[in-house]
């Protein structure tokens, strides 16, 4: 097996979400943050043929990355072998348990129906990112004063800070406000389609098979 850029950029993000990893057997790759409020799901093009962990997956990336040329990946039953430089070079990579990493639960997620749904391109994704790094505004959030909708970002704890106010859709006459941290956004760059309700919010990728599951922060009413 060899990895295709595609799966190797998903498994980038989720390097940056969870450093360890659960491999199951099939197509689907998931991980979860350590603190349990991030959740990301892809679909990839590759299928394992096995259930293994990688406790370092940034490192482990690194070493997929030694050779000019895409490894050759052999899984066997303690480890995987990287086969490089036109099958001259071999690097054995142990697996690692599971009960060493953070590991998304077997059961779906359910999630209420959303409060507000819409689309949030690449583009404004991109612009909502730069503006929260930039003014350095630890928080983003999806609210409505009943009559738009808006992707803003601030900072919670001051009032007094700058402030960052997209228009992305029209209100439903309906006002609500979900905050995430603005660290937790940690999507690829893609054209989403959002689900928010009180607790969580979720991305869907419009054009791949990758979602990711954002707990909302509590706030005062």
């Amino acid at each position: 097996m060899k990895f295709s850029q595609e799966t190797m950029n998903i498994l980038k993000n989720f390097s940056q979400i969870n450093q360890g990893i659960f491999f199951k057997k099939g197509d689907v790759v998931s991980t979860i943050s350590p603190q349990k409020n991030i959740l990301a799901e892809a679909t990839i093009k590759e299928s394992f043929p096995r259930d293994f962990g990688i406790y370092d997956l940034p490192n482990f990336l690194s070493v997929l990355s030694l050779s000019k040329e895409d490894p050759e990946i052999v899984f066997e039953d303690k480890q995987l072998t990287l086969v490089a430089n036109n099958g001259r070079a071999k690097i054995t990579y142990r697996y690692t348990d599971a009960s060493m990493i953070v590991c998304p639960p077997d059961k779906k997620l359910t999630v209420p129906s959303a409060t507000v749904s819409f689309d949030l391109t690449e583009v404004d994704l991109a612009w909502v990112s730069r503006c929260a790094a930039v003014l350095q505004q630890p928080n983003v959030s999806i609210e409505s004063d009943g009559e738009k909708v808006y992707v803003s970002t601030f900072d919670s704890t001051n009032d007094s800070t700058h402030t960052q106010k997209l228009t992305i859709a029209d209100g439903n006459g309906e006002t609500y406000k979900f905050v995430l941290r603005t660290e937790n956004l940690k999507l690829l760059p893609a054209d989403y389609k959002v689900e928010a309700t009180k607790g969580i919010i979720t991305f869907s990728a419009k054009n791949s098979a990758i979602k990711y599951w954002i707990a909302t922060e509590k706030t005062k009413e």
